[in-house]
């Protein structure tokens, strides 16, 4: 139930892929079409006023011509029969025009004064506004007033007559105004309904859309779940086959990733058989070597004081070779836990390794080893003074021990902005080519029979390695059987600290 609940509000808050790809889906569906029928309808609303407008500009300006040629702005107040028929032509043409489109006409002379009115309400009144002046000045006006619902035209009455002086020149002279109000009611209820069918078709494109989105959203989804199904099958022990699924690029990169992380369980399961094996052998030989030699004291009778002395002493050197076993297997479980114990301290590596060489220099006397020390330059880096100095002891110790009689090793210090190294190179038996990728291994030994002989118990360079690791540097070797082997370490002058640190 709890996992439901999970489920559900990851996909409220848009953390499930599935839901984005159905937000996205359904957006890019619905968006576009909800733009459609607004321009559409807005097209439509100026086309429609743009047509209406030039329609009724046309009849406006065929009445504007009647007026003058009856000279109705002259002529409104006569009273004469023949003025008044003429003058009852044009307000029926007026009168016509303001019933076809719904709207009022206002006829204004030079005087500003308005001598018709559809309406029949403001005749006689004056009218001064802002489009009344610029259509005297010749211009024809319109504007279109959607929340009121009406257009508006201004059209100037033109007349055009000769000078005196000069009868072949005609001159446009603007006595009068027509000030045109249209209803465009039938526009609005046409929008309405254009506006009505358009959402009824959107309203079922967006169900077409909602339903395409789960489908899509499921289908897209499908291959990510049978990559999570495959890896529950692995984890939960059903299986632990490397897993495919081709379905797309990104599920191949994952399952690839995931395939290199199962190879890499298996080896380090493996690795820990062989480490559990490895221990239970190490530990084992000195325990049965001591039990053999108390066997061999306890069922003698009257053994010199000589046999004691010198089985004792066979025995405290098998304590000592567990001792130092179980002090490696301690520095390698403390190496595992990595960052947690760096002790950074920034440090003279040149100090600390002429101490350590000082230290060891009495047992390469005592072998007839000579170690030289080659500093090019003064070091000081950020480093954990403990680990750094696991590393070159066991280095040079190696070097020391699997040396030939009179031979040397040699450490070279040097640095760069960025990084120190240490070379650590000997004269001694050196390394088979096929076995310097596993000298790393926890237990692995080159030469057993000559490792046992020294004391060895195989961890001296899985511990160096680790601790070089832990200081984000790396560690290299080269060797030739017979000549010698040389050791290359890098670390960084400035501790890197890992970013889930």
């Amino acid at each position: 139930m709890t996992r439901v609940k999970d489920y559900i509000f990851h996909i409220l808050l848009l953390h499930s892929l599935r839901s984005r790809i159905f937000i996205i889906i359904l957006l890019v569906g619905i968006i576009p079409g909800i733009m459609m029928r607004h321009a559409i309808i807005e097209d439509y609303e100026d086309r429609a006023v743009r047509l209406r407008q030039e329609t009724a500009q046309d009849m406006l300006t065929t009445i504007a011509g009647h007026l003058v040629t009856n000279n109705y702005l002259e002529n409104y107040q006569q009273t004469d029969q023949q003025t008044a028929a003429n003058k009852r032509v044009v307000d029926a043409e007026l009168d016509m025009l303001s019933g076809i489109y719904d709207g009022r006409i206002l006829i204004i002379n030079s005087n500003f004064s308005i001598i018709k009115d559809t309406y029949g309400l403001n005749e006689g009144k004056t009218i001064i506004s802002e489009e009344v002046i610029l259509s005297f000045r010749g211009e024809r006006l319109f504007n279109y007033d959607a929340q009121n619902g009406y257009i508006e035209l201004t059209t100037p009455i033109v007349y055009t007559i000769s000078p005196e002086d000069n009868p072949n020149e005609n001159v446009n002279i603007v006595r009068g105004v027509m000030v045109t109000s249209i209803s465009s009611k039938n526009i609005t209820e046409t929008m309405e309904l254009l506006n009505r069918q358009s959402l009824i078709i959107e309203m079922i494109v967006i169900m077409a859309i909602v339903a395409l989105a789960i489908v899509l959203s499921y289908v897209l989804t499908r291959p990510f779940n049978k990559v999570t199904e495959a890896i529950n099958e692995v984890k939960e022990g059903y299986s632990d086959e490397a897993i495919n699924v081709p379905d797309y690029v990104e599920t191949v990169h994952i399952i690839d990733a995931f395939n290199q992380l199962l190879r890499s369980k298996r080896a380090l399961d493996d690795s820990r058989q062989e480490f559990v094996a490895n221990v239970s052998h190490e530990l084992k030989t000195p325990m049965a070597s001591m039990k053999v030699l108390a066997d061999s004291l306890l069922t003698q009778e009257n053994v010199p004081v000589e046999y004691y002395r010198e089985f004792l002493g066979d025995i405290v050197s098998e304590i000592d070779r567990e001792n130092q076993i179980i002090t490696d297997l301690l520095a390698i479980v403390k190496m595992d836990k990595r960052v947690q114990d760096m002790n950074i301290v920034s440090i003279s590596i040149n100090d600390l390794t002429e101490l350590i060489l000082k230290r060891l220099r009495p047992l390469a006397r005592k072998m007839d080893v000579e170690v030289i020390f080659e500093s090019n330059r003064t070091v000081v880096a950020e480093v954990d003074e403990v680990k750094l100095t696991l590393v070159i002891s066991n280095l040079v110790e190696n070097a020391i021990k699997y040396n030939k009689e009179h031979g040397w090793v040699k450490v070279v210090l040097d640095a760069d902005y960025q990084f120190f190294t240490l070379e650590v190179s000997d004269s001694g038996i050196g390394i088979p080519e096929d076995s310097l990728a596993q000298i790393y291994e926890r237990f692995y030994r080159v030469d057993k029979s000559h490792s046992r002989e020294i004391g060895g118990t195989g961890l001296g360079l899985a511990i160096t390695k680790s601790a070089v690791l832990m200081h984000r540097g790396s560690i290299t070797v080269t060797s030739k059987e017979g000549e010698g082997t040389t050791f290359l370490v890098k670390i960084p002058i400035n501790y890197i600290a890992p970013q889930n640190a």
